[in-house]
Parts: structure tokens; C-alpha cells; sequence
């Protein structure tokens, strides 16, 4: 009994050490993450030269990958299968009514080990809300609600935060900084959403990178273009030298149950976190031929 016991546990060992190798083999020749940084959000640091220049993280020809706005049907998956096939990692900076209206997506963005951040509820400039404190501090926190909400017992939301447009206001910082979110801007920001050819798209990345030698990068995963740039743009990070940084939050953001509330009315009691993808809770299991239903027509 005891011989059974102790083979089953070698081979149970040999099995998961294997498939480690197996994993590890695969992403041999990938531009995987040389690093993965813990970020203590306390008292709202600011990452991204374009903005906050107080920590200077990135060593030369290091980089981090982030995404805004999404997730959106098919362009967040394609990135996500990118980045996948370079065994690399990305923090995505969600919008809230888009969490909210795709949370399987939103699901499979953490469930293949990327970050996720929050860039406000409906993607409005902060600076520029003329209804008071109450109301752009509620285009922050149902943000955060809203994208919690979407990945339900999946994962956690980073206290990540990014301005919509990278434009802020010192009483949002304040805010921010009290409840202890970093904020981040970017150094190299794609213009992904000006320039529509993916080969000049990443061009583009490159060119600037070359000229900074590391940084934050910022794209988008609602952009056909993006999704269809990123493989590429992946391959050449690889092949130039560049190395790829994942950020980790130290704590998860911790949503306030009022706005909570908020984006749970909005949504009309639909299911927090659910699980099932639409394919397998609704499907087609009878239709009309295309023959039959034009001479339905006639």
C-alpha cells in the first residue's frame, strides 16, 4: 500500500514538473515577461513619463504592454491569442459599461493572467464633466463596480486607474490618491486609433520606442487595426531585443457599495459573473434553409 501511495505521488510529480518543462519548452524561443513588478498602490503613485515622472521602473529596452477601452467582440480575443502565442502578458484598462456588457470577455482576459485596470464608466474626460464632484467621482467608482462586477469569482480588479484622453484633474488625483489607486499615463502612445494601416502602426511603435529605448506602450483592444498589428508588433519586440514587464497590483480594488448599487440598477439584476458564454445558453437547433425561406417569400 504504502509502495502504491508513494508511486502515485512520484508520477503525480513527475506529471506537473513535466508539464512545466512541456510549458516552459514551448516559450523558449517567445518574447515571454522577463519581469513581473508588485505595485504598491498606496497613496496613488503615477506610472508614464508623459505625465508623472516620479518612478523611473523600467530598465533599457523594457516595456509593458497596455490596452484601453475595451473588451470588445473579436478584437480583445485576437490580442489576447497574440500575446498568447509570445507567452507574454498586458494589462487591460477596462470600461465599465463595456465590462459590463461583455463580462465573458472580460473573464478570459483574467483567466489568461493579464492585469486588468479600469479607464471610468463610460469613457468620459474627467476635466471636462461639468456636473460636480459627485459626478465624475461616479464615472471613477462605477468603473471600478462595474468591471468587478463582470469578472465576478474569476479574479480581481488592480487598483489600476487611467484617465480617459490621459487628461486628469488635480481633484480626481487627490481622490484617486485617497483611495490608494496608481494612476498611469504612458510613454509611447500608439495612435492607434489615427492610424489605420497596421504595418504603419507599428512602425510607428517602433520608431518611438527606438528614440526611448523602454516604456509603458499604450494601444487599444476595440481597434481592428490593433488586433491586427499586434502580432506583428510582438515579433519585432522579440527580434530588436526588448523585454516584456508585467505589472501586478499588491491589493485588488475595493469598490465602494454604493456605486455598486448603482451599476446593479443599471444592469437590470442580470446574473454578476456569469459564467456561461451566450453560445452555450442560447443556440440555433432549427432553421430554415435559404431555399426554403425565399419561397416562403415569394
Amino acid at each position: 500500500m504504502r509502495f502504491g501511495i508513494a508511486l502515485a505521488s512520484a508520477l503525480i510529480g513527475w506529471t506537473a514538473a513535466s508539464g512545466a518543462a512541456l510549458a516552459q519548452g514551448a516559450c523558449a524561443d517567445k518574447l515571454g515577461v522577463a519581469r513581473t513588478v508588485e505595485i504598491d498602490t498606496t497613496g496613488g503613485p503615477g506610472f508614464g513619463f508623459e505625465h508623472y515622472k516620479a518612478y523611473d521602473f523600467l530598465r533599457l529596452k523594457e516595456v509593458v504592454l497596455t490596452f484601453d477601452d475595451g473588451p470588445q467582440v473579436n478584437h480583445t480575443h485576437a490580442i489576447l491569442d497574440a500575446l498568447a502565442a509570445q507567452c507574454t502578458k498586458a494589462t487591460f484598462f477596462s470600461v465599465g459599461s463595456m465590462a459590463a456588457g461583455m463580462p465573458e470577455i472580460l473573464r478570459d482576459v483574467v483567466k489568461a493572467g493579464h492585469t486588468v485596470g479600469t479607464h471610468t464608466w463610460k469613457h468620459i474626460q474627467i476635466d471636462k464633466i461639468k456636473g460636480g464632484e459627485a459626478e465624475w467621482k461616479a464615472e471613477i467608482e462605477k468603473g471600478f463596480s462595474a468591471a468587478s462586477r463582470a469578472v465576478g469569482d474569476t479574479g480581481s480588479i488592480a487598483s489600476f486607474f487611467r484617465f480617459p484622453a490621459l487628461k486628469h484633474s488635480k481633484e480626481a488625483l487627490e481622490y484617486l490618491a485617497s483611495r490608494n489607486i496608481a494612476v498611469f499615463s504612458t510613454d509611447i502612445d500608439s495612435w492607434d486609433y489615427k492610424i489605420q494601416s497596421s504595418d504603419r502602426l507599428v512602425k510607428s511603435v517602433m520608431d518611438r520606442l527606438e528614440k526611448k529605448t523602454k516604456g509603458i506602450i499604450l494601444m487599444h483592444d476595440i481597434r481592428p487595426n490593433t488586433s491586427k498589428a499586434v502580432p506583428t508588433l510582438l515579433a519585432e519586440l522579440k527580434a530588436k531585443g526588448y523585454k516584456v514587464v508585467h505589472l501586478k497590483a499588491k491589493a485588488p480594488v475595493k469598490t465602494l457599495a454604493q456605486y455598486d448599487a448603482e451599476v446593479e440598477k443599471s444592469m437590470k439584476g442580470m446574473s454578476a459573473g456569469h459564467d456561461r458564454p451566450m453560445s452555450s445558453v442560447i443556440r440555433t437547433i432549427e432553421e430554415a434553409s435559404p431555399s426554403a425561406s425565399a419561397s416562403a417569400k415569394r
